[in-house]
């Protein structure tokens, strides 16, 4: 049934009605059009159409109408939609570098320092562009930090994690193995009604949550402590739809990077701005870890960084070298989060 209404949105999108000298193009989101990732959406959409002249436009399907979350990439590549919002760090297979990646971000706060971070490795290392063939990058995003969100249990200290069952993404259950805690993966829809139920004790979340994902309903702590966040190709064009664009529509696309991510990293810091009102209405508890605590964390997070990093050696990848270099880049970040590595404009990559 799922094939049969993807099969039909995908002849939809490609029927549509085009006035002359108008190229319309498809965008496709699992999020809804208030969602914060959409609304900076939106804002890109309305750019794209303005800087055009009316002459490129983009129709929106949200809700997961058009592209899967899990085949998102390999539907873009076959022309299911145009444009569509990817998660390449949750595949489950292909691409290996850039979800071992995600954990390299020791120190990167911001969503500048991410997506900079980001640029640099994949600039260096042709294994990015090998795992996200057939696609052209318009976006890299990186995100708010996550905090520890808990529901019964205060945690103020590293050794309170010790037991609790706590959902988090891939990448960092290796490091609360290490730390004690019972790390679970679970799609981040099924978290309330865990958390509701007692079956989960908590969440690796960004404040945002407590507002966006209710959170603040069904638990009753949040731990500001620095969780490191990766960034990734974010947003996406097939090059073949890419290719038959005229030379001026790629040009403003390529303009548009910019635009995107200056709307995304908005939307993102006005969403946890949201999340900790929110939490705050709602009464639950804020509390900080001490500087001792987050130098350990970040330790065993490195230290698990560059493990994942040599696990890839099985796949023909040198992620030790990727690892290093994510390090040495990091330091040459400057106040205004560039570095040597980058360009001086965004360039959407194939």
């Amino acid at each position: 049934m799922r094939s049969m209404l993807i099969l039909f949105f995908a002849c939809l999108a490609a029927c549509v009605h085009q006035e002359a000298g108008v190229t319309e193009l498809s965008y496709a989101s699992p999020y809804s059009p208030g969602h914060p990732f959409s609304r900076a959406d939106i804002t890109w959409m309305q750019w794209v159409e303005q800087q055009s002249g009316g002459t490129l436009r983009v129709k929106p399907f949200w809700g997961g109408t058009l592209l899967s979350s899990e085949h998102s990439m390999i539907e873009l590549r076959h022309g299911v939609a145009d444009i569509g919002l990817i998660t390449p760090i949750y595949a489950r297979g292909g691409t290996h570098l850039i979800r071992a990646q995600a954990g390299f971000y020791v120190d990167m706060d911001t969503f500048e320092q991410q997506t900079t971070l980001y640029r640099c490795m994949a600039a260096a290392h042709p294994q990015f562009a090998r795992e996200l063939h057939g696609l052209v990058t318009l976006a890299v995003q990186g995100g708010n930090l996550p905090g520890i969100v808990t529901r019964e249990r205060a945690v103020r200290s590293l050794e309170d994690l010790r037991g609790l069952r706590l959902r988090a993404p891939s990448e960092l259950l290796p490091v609360l193995e290490h730390l004690g805690a019972d790390p679970v993966d679970m799609p981040m829809g099924e978290v309330y009604s865990a958390l509701a139920k007692g079956v989960l004790d908590g969440v690796l979340a960004p404040a945002d949550t407590l507002r966006s994902l209710h959170f603040a309903e069904v638990a009753s702590y949040f731990n500001t402590i620095k969780i490191p966040r990766g960034a990734y190709a974010a947003r996406a064009m097939g090059s073949k739809r890419w290719s038959s664009l005229t030379a001026e529509h790629r040009a403003l696309l390529e303009r548009s990077t910019a635009v995107w991510e200056a709307a995304l990293a908005r939307e993102i810091k006005l969403a946890e701005e949201a999340g900790f009102a929110a939490g705050v209405a709602k009464g639950v508890e804020f509390h900080d870890i001490s500087p001792e605590d987050q130098a350990a964390f970040d330790r065993v997070y490195a230290q698990d960084g560059e493990a994942r990093a040599r696990q890839l050696d099985r796949f023909g990848i040198d992620g030790l070298a990727v690892f290093r270099d994510a390090r040495a880049f990091a330091q040459q970040l400057d106040k205004s989060n560039r570095s040597t590595c980058m360009r001086e404009q965004h360039e959407p990559t194939a």
